[in-house]
């Protein structure tokens, strides 16, 4: 796969260029609730808030593939059981709704649950009622999550929603921007091709390190 040019050295340092675009102080003071919306979104989070008392979680969700195709997302579910579906995808293969809903329902209860279990113990995602929200990943190729995030966050009535984001691909930027209430971003490029490809170092994050994220913050 051909990739574009590196843009940032590591989470960490993506986080310290983010932090000159995101307004810490006004963060801090207003108690913004941090939610990634990946694990590496996760890490990104810890690097965000580690001179902050800002709260951080994790917002889980699971893919739903066509079927007999486990390459091709066509839906995702989170753990509140929302749903963000790709029309076209749907349309395009003939998908029932049905199928979509089903297919949420058992990732929800063979998936998302365990992984609540296993990280927060089976604590619920903190409240965000009336509360500022500031969601956060690594990249974003498709924008899905992101959606999904959005979303389910704006269903338990948040103050506002924010969304900060290393790099992203300009059309994701064009279709989130209506839907937060601000987006803090250090490039939004026009022919994206994956996330891993505009970072020197992006290591993958061991379970371990989620379960220890998660319980020092919070």
């Amino acid at each position: 796969m051909k990739c574009n040019k590196v843009m940032l050295e590591s989470r960490e340092n993506a986080a310290i260029r983010l932090k000159d675009i995101i307004p810490m102080s006004q963060m801090k003071s207003e108690d913004w609730k941090v939610i990634a919306i990946s694990s590496g979104g996760l890490v990104l989070a810890s690097y965000l808030t580690n001179k902050t008392h800002n709260k951080i979680d994790f917002l889980f969700s699971a893919p739903i593939y066509a079927p007999n195709n486990d390459d091709c997302e066509v839906a995702r579910v989170s753990e509140t059981e929302e749903i963000v579906i790709n029309e076209e995808l749907v349309s395009s293969f003939g998908i029932e709704y049905d199928y979509i809903y089903g297919e949420a329902h058992r990732k929800h209860e063979d998936k998302i649950l365990s992984y609540t279990y296993r990280y927060r113990k089976g604590r619920q995602l903190i409240s965000l009622r009336d509360k500022i929200v500031l969601l956060v990943d690594e990249g974003s190729e498709t924008g899905t999550k992101f959606m999904l995030g959005l979303k389910t966050v704006l269903s338990m009535q948040p103050k506002a929603v924010y969304i900060a984001v290393p790099i992203l691909p300009k059309a994701v930027l064009e279709a989130l921007e209506p839907l937060a209430d601000n987006i803090f971003y250090i490039q939004a490029i026009e022919d994206y091709v994956q996330t891993s490809c505009y970072y020197e170092s992006l290591d993958n994050v061991e379970n371990e390190t989620i379960e220890k994220l998660l319980g020092d913050k919070n």
